[in-house]
Parts: structure tokens; sequence; C-alpha cells
């Protein structure tokens, strides 16, 4: 199944690690550290230029891809969950 992040991204469920509140979650170092390196590193994907909500960490081809967001991090894991 797929769960549809907005505008035109829709990423498999069974790559997702976990969906996070971005006000909440990016205060934290680990955090901050985490998206910074995958910044850095090429694999941060702005879905929308809204601002954003939550961010969603998922494993593609081995290497971790963060999903920026403009949906809450609620909404997004209730659609995860309808799916089961």
């Amino acid at each position: 199944m797929y769960i549809h992040l907005g505008e035109r991204i829709s990423i498999n469920d069974t790559t997702v690690i976990g969906v996070f509140d971005i006000e909440n979650t990016t205060i934290g170092p680990a955090t901050r550290a985490c998206l910074n390196r995958l910044e850095q590193e090429g694999r941060v994907v702005n879905v929308s230029p809204e601002m954003p909500k939550s961010f969603v960490i998922c494993i593609e081809g081995g290497e971790e891809v963060a999903y920026i967001s403009p949906i809450s991090a609620a909404t997004l894991r209730k659609r995860a969950q309808t799916m089961f």
C-alpha cells in the first residue's frame, strides 16, 4: 500500500521507519543531526513549498531518505493505520 505525503508524492508503507512532527522533534540534537546529515547527502525530499508539518524517514534502496511533508504527522499516521 502507499501513503500520500502531499502534492504528487506517495511512498510505499513498507519502507517507512517513522513519521515525526517537525516542530516537536527538530528540537532534539539527535533528530537535527540526522536531518542535517541526510540533507548534506542529498537525501531529503521536500514534498511541497507549503509550510512543513512533518517528516517521514524511509529506507529506499538500502539508504535512509527523509520526506518533508505539509501534512501533519497525526494525519499521516491515520492514513497508514487505515490501510491495515
